[in-house]
């Protein structure tokens, strides 16, 4: 778990114990009070657990301060806005996350972005991104609307054809076989990252294999201008807005730039994973 999320919750904690003191209630008064085990009271005000929006709400009656509960609800949100768990985040579906991604290109001039294992989900054709949504929803075991999902995904990539938008993708060579998806399928969407080199405003770097490197290629991420990174793990999506998380992600996007190749450089490393497909 992110140190910046740990910190937020021990913030968070920490205000919680300052009313219940304020009160005049020690740990096990507040504990009699609300029903709860003592040990629940001591992780939430540590920053061991991290409350739900009722048991804020009831901390703030038992503490005689209503009046405080949107202060609270709010620092519970700003947790949960930048980490969000994919369980959480696909409760409803792969849908809803595709027209989020649909909203922020809308609102960005320039999308920085880079991916180590998958194709970026503005370049992806319909059947990749459908063997990719569809293994993660099995894998995940979240609610499979890979149809609507799949036409969001494709809806999202108009914008790679209108005017005033640039996008500045990074790509590391490896992603171009894993095999998420049918052999023919990949194939197909090799193909189709090769037509988009030719874009005005796509800028496509391949990170070759053996490439030196400042880092490893790690979790993939999209920086929306110089205003929201959104970063993924195997368990979280991170939404991060701070400078710093602004400022040291475009750091991490800068040292893959340096190793990456373009043109017909990226062209030449592309074809070479089609034609192994060919012959696989």
């Amino acid at each position: 778990m992110s140190t910046d999320f740990q910190a937020a919750r021990i913030a968070l904690g920490a205000r919680m114990r300052e009313l219940r003191v304020e009160a005049g209630l020690n740990g096990r008064g507040i504990a009699a009070r609300l029903g709860w085990q003592a040990s629940k009271v001591s992780r939430l005000e540590n920053g061991k657990q991290t409350p739900g929006a009722r048991d804020l709400a009831e901390w703030a009656h038992a503490v005689g301060r209503p009046d405080t509960l949107p202060e609270l609800k709010g620092r519970l949100r700003g947790l949960e806005t930048r980490y969000r768990t994919w369980r959480r985040q696909l409760a409803a579906g792969h849908l809803p996350r595709q027209e989020a991604g649909i909203a922020e290109t809308q609102r960005t001039r320039v999308v920085r972005g880079f991916e180590a294992s998958v194709i970026p989900g503005m370049f992806q054709t319909a059947d990749y991104a459908r063997g990719v949504l569809s293994r993660y929803a099995d894998f995940r075991t979240t609610p499979r609307d890979t149809e609507a999902a799949v036409n969001a995904r494709i809806r999202r990539q108009e914008a790679l054809y209108r005017p005033g938008r640039e996008f500045r993708m990074l790509v590391w060579e490896g992603a171009f076989y894993v095999l998420l998806c049918p052999r023919e399928v990949l194939a197909a969407q090799l193909d189709r990252l090769i037509s988009l080199l030719g874009l005005a405003n796509v800028s496509l770097g391949v990170v070759p294999f053996g490439a030196p490197l400042t880092i490893a290629p790690g979790d993939g991420f999209s920086i929306y201008d110089e205003r929201l990174v959104v970063s993924e793990t195997w368990n979280l999506e991170m939404w991060l807005e701070e400078s710093d998380d602004i400022a040291f992600f475009s750091k991490v996007w800068a040292a893959m730039d340096e190793a990456a190749v373009y043109g017909h450089r990226a062209h030449r490393l592309i074809a070479r994973a089609r034609a192994a497909l060919d012959h696989a």
